[in-house]
């Protein structure tokens, strides 16, 4: 029985297609950057500048993670997007 039922909601999600999920494109701000960056690697942000180049923003971010471990991360200012 539970095959029937699962069978019949794929049919009826085939037949209604929804649309595609599409995220806004808005600035990113220097926080909003910082806050997305530390929790997604888990490490904390040391150092945060911004370059541009042209009409392009980016903030670089350095990151400390709790073994010691530093590096950077390039963060796209437009969308939010990680370089």
């Amino acid at each position: 029985m539970l095959w029937l039922w699962l069978a019949a909601a794929g049919t009826a999600t085939a037949a209604t297609p929804t649309p595609p999920l599409r995220v806004a494109s808005a600035p990113v701000s220097m926080d909003q950057a910082i806050k997305m960056v530390e929790q997604r690697f888990h490490a904390r942000v040391v150092k945060a500048e911004t370059h541009r180049d042209g009409g392009r923003s980016t903030y670089v971010l350095r990151l400390l993670d709790p073994s010691g471990k530093v590096w950077t991360v390039r963060v796209n200012a437009a969308d939010g997007s990680i370089e």
